[in-house]
Parts: structure tokens; sequence; C-alpha cells
């Protein structure tokens, strides 16, 4: 028997049919160092492809200033196949990584592009632009994603890794989502796999206004040989049981024997025995390298959360109850400034 459909439901389905159709895009925000996309905006990029249909298109936003914001956009636009465009913001404005004027500058681009979806990664970058770009696109955003199941359909961990969360999201457009770089590892797409590079589009900037109450002041590095502590492919971590910021020299020779990156709990951390930026676990950095070795780290759950997707774990401590022995892979129970000094003795040098 025939069914009337009335006719409020066929004008209401129809604008919402319109309205999704509007938005097919999605836009990463992208960071770039000496004139190359860091390996966290890769990963976005990997994590974005779940969006894409033969309907949607990917887009990269870059900003800066200088000829390597240029060389950036020129090695992004055949860094990946999936890329449709890049677009570039440059101006003086985004020469150092300010919230607020990223932020306005992600705001210029959706009202312009209407992307369904907008991603960062999840590091120090993402977290400072992306809250506040939402709050002006007056969306709520979904953090530390690590998987992604369907457009609007999201799992992140909560409880310090204790627990999976999946989100549905139903919310206006755009969805803006941070990623967790370390479930969504960059494949093996070389530079020059892409015969036919995007195009590279400027961002208008004649509207844009300076109207935040922010300033830079300075940006210090610490020069290293050693490989950069959220990619490299071995992390060897100490904690509080060094008990001093000389003995936590042992860890670093340790590292530099085995080509890895120096990682710290946070107890380590706070006594000052190494700079923040090495701290791993929630309130630091979250890393999934293919060896996690942790010498005196007693395995607090707030520790556990940012390096429980390592391959393979491997730790030293003297407590046998330690809770880190809970989610290794090879324990060993004993003093570690004995255990390190034989390491160093037998281990070979590195050439």
């Amino acid at each position: 028997m025939f069914k009337a459909t009335p006719l409020t439901y066929l004008i209401a389905h129809s604008r919402r049919s319109i309205a999704s159709c509007r938005y097919l895009g999605t836009l990463v925000i992208a960071e770039h160092e000496g004139g190359s996309l860091t390996t966290s905006s890769l990963s976005s990029i990997e994590a974005a492809r779940k969006f894409l249909t033969k309907d949607n298109s990917l887009s990269l936003l870059l900003a800066g200033a200088g000829p390597t914001l240029q060389e950036a956009a020129a090695n992004a636009a055949s860094c990946h196949p999936s890329i449709s465009q890049v677009l570039v913001a440059d101006s003086d404005k985004f020469k150092n990584p300010l919230a607020e004027p990223w932020a306005k500058l992600v705001h210029l681009v959706q009202q312009k592009g209407e992307y369904s979806h907008i991603i960062a990664a999840s590091n120090s970058f993402g977290k400072n632009i992306l809250p506040r770009a939402a709050a002006l696109l007056d969306v709520s955003p979904i953090t530390d994603v690590i998987e992604i199941s369907e457009s609007k359909t999201f799992v992140r961990p909560i409880y310090a890794g204790n627990a999976l969360c999946t989100i549905r999201y139903t919310g206006s457009s755009p969805c803006m989502l941070t990623i967790r770089t370390t479930s969504f590892p960059v494949g093996s797409t070389s530079p020059d796999s892409k015969t036919n590079p995007a195009p590279i589009h400027q961002v208008d900037l004649s509207k844009f206004s300076e109207d935040w109450n922010s300033r830079h002041i300075k940006q210090t590095t610490q020069d290293s040989e050693r490989p950069d502590l959220g990619s490299a492919r071995v992390v060897v971590t100490g904690g509080r049981a060094l008990k001093s910021a000389e003995n936590f020299k042992l860890i670093e020779k340790l590292a530099e024997k085995l080509g890895a990156a120096v990682g710290a709990t946070r107890a380590a951390v706070d006594a000052g025995y190494v700079p923040n930026d090495l701290q791993v676990g929630q309130t630091g950095k979250i890393v999934a390298p293919e060896l996690y070795m942790a010498f005196g780290v007693s395995g607090a759950i707030q520790h556990i959360a940012g390096m429980r997707d390592s391959k393979f774990i491997v730790a030293v401590n003297k407590d046998a109850d330690a809770p880190i022995f809970q989610v290794a892979d090879y324990g060993l129970v004993g003093d570690l400034f004995e255990i390190i000094p034989e390491l160093l003795e037998k281990l070979p040098e590195k050439k």
C-alpha cells in the first residue's frame, strides 16, 4: 500500500543532503621543518586517507615564511599520491607556531574550503592550535584518536589508556580531530612515487587581521646527533632510580651506543635530571618504537600510557614487583648501576 511522505520531511531531508554534500574535503594542518614535512604530519596524512572517497579530496595546509616554506610546499606536493592540493600561507605572522594566528588561519581556510574533516597531530603543535580553531568554528574537537572506524566514528583512549572509548561525532561540520601518530604509521611511499605533483595555491591573506595579544619571545633547541624521541626506532628511558643528573649520563651513553633516543619519566624530569622535552607518558610524549628499554622505571600508569604500544619492551628494575614488568616482554631484576656498565662494556661501538 502506498504511503504518502510528508512534504516537510522531504524538504528537511533534502536540506541535510545538500548540507552534507557541501562538506567533502579533508584538511590536514601540517608542520614542516628544514624544508620537509615532519613525521607527525605524514602520519596525519595517513589518518586522513581513511576519509578519502571518489568524491572526497585531501588538502594540506602549510604556513610560515621564507624559502624553507616554499621548499616544504614543493616537497609536500609530491610526497603522497593522496594529496589533492597544498595550501600555503606565506607571512611573518606564521613564522612561529603561535596558537592565535594559526587558529585564525584555519578558520579562514575553512570558510573558503568548507571541509568535512580537519586533522592535526596530537603533539604540542596540534594541541596548541586545534582547540582554539575549533572554538572559532563553534565545534567540539575529538582528541587523541587512535582508530578511525567510519567517517564520524572514532576510538580514543581514556583513563590513561586503560580503556578505549568509541565516539560518534554528531555535531556540525567540520569534524576536527587530533590523532596519535603512533597509531597511524607512515607508509613506504617514497617522495618520487607521485609523478604529478599536487597543485600549490597561495592562501589570500588580504583580510587577515593581526589582533592577538600573545607574542613569540624565543625558541630554544638542543643540538644532538641522537634521533628524535617521537620517531626513534629504539628508545632508552631512565627513571628516578638514577638519583641524579650525573648518573643519568649512563642512559645517554647507552643510547649513544645503540643509536637510540633518550627518554625519561616524569619523576626524573621533575627532579631536574633532564629537560621536560624528554618526558615519556600521558603528559609527555607518546612513543611506539621497535625497542623500548626502561631502566629504573617503576611503571606508573601515566608513564605506561605513553609507551604501551612499543613493539618490544625491556625493563630493568631491582624491585621484582614493579608494575613495569606487567607490560614488559623481557624483564631483568637487578641493579641498573651494575647492568648498564656491563652493557656498555659488551656492546660494540656504534659505526
